[in-house]
């Protein structure tokens, strides 16, 4: 009898595929190198820096002053990145991560402390351990609403729920970048993540990630008029919502 593995079917999204981090009972330490490696694999990978020179940085300058919700923001190495960008390149922006999970909220809480004692002079990105809809029902409005790698955790109805989130809490901006479900991604992830793996999840959740996400038509079908699916990094699409200063949203390119 052949011991064989079946080749993952990329033709449809697996939604049945667990990520172990998203396990209330996974190994704490696991999890926790998962996040401190984070940041490397998103500067390699999720493409952020084209995002803040094309798309935020434009926007920060015309504005004055940007506030910005990381939606499960998980370790916080977006909004740490995004501080510090927005410093670099003096502009003024004030970062909030987000996340349920109060893991991540303290994880995040922690690293920033560690990262911001070296940084005197950067206001320091905030997190709050709240969904998308506990700000939307608490009154609160960013200029920005952005996420990472997010939209393939969530099943149709929870990412339906997300983006009207995302509506009413964003005043300018809306930015959900994600992974685009391929089989060359998910074999080059394979290997290619091998030197930052042990001790952590990173090869068995990204390649569980490539393959619970969503296609780019999926992804358009499920968001529905006023979203624009563009293409980000090398297997990485973006969500986009954009609004005039008047607050109607702008129409798609």
């Amino acid at each position: 009898m052949s011991t064989r593995r079946a080749r993952p079917n990329f033709s449809r999204r697996d939604a049945e595929l667990a990520e172990l981090m998203d396990d209330p009972a996974c190994d704490l330490a696991a999890l926790h190198r998962t996040y401190a490696r984070f940041g490397l694999v998103n500067r390699l990978v999720a493409g952020w820096a084209r995002t803040w020179r094309r798309t935020l940085l434009p926007l920060a300058a015309r504005e004055g002053r940007l506030s910005v919700l990381d939606v499960g923001c998980g370790g916080g190495d977006l909004a740490r990145a995004l501080t510090a960008w927005a410093a670099r390149d003096g502009v003024s922006l004030r970062v909030t991560g987000a996340d349920p999970d109060e893991r991540a909220q303290d994880w995040a809480e922690r690293a920033t402390a560690r990262w911001a004692a070296g940084r005197p002079r950067l206001a320091p990105p905030s997190f709050r351990a709240v969904t998308s809809a506990q700000l939307v029902e608490a009154g609160e409005r960013f200029d920005v609403v952005v996420s990472n790698h997010l939209l393939h955790h969530l099943d149709p109805p929870a990412l339906r729920a997300l983006l009207a989130d995302s509506e009413r809490l964003a005043r300018r901006l809306v930015v959900h970048n994600d992974l685009v479900r391929s089989a060359a991604a998910h074999r080059l992830w394979s290997v290619g993540v091998l030197p930052l793996a042990p001790g952590s999840f990173l090869r068995t959740d990204g390649m569980r990630s490539l393959r619970r996400a969503y296609s780019p038509a999926e992804l358009a079908g499920l968001a529905g008029p006023g979203w624009t699916v563009t293409p980000g990094s090398y297997a990485h699409q973006q969500l986009v919502r954009t609004r005039s200063p008047a607050g109607h949203a702008d129409p798609a390119p």
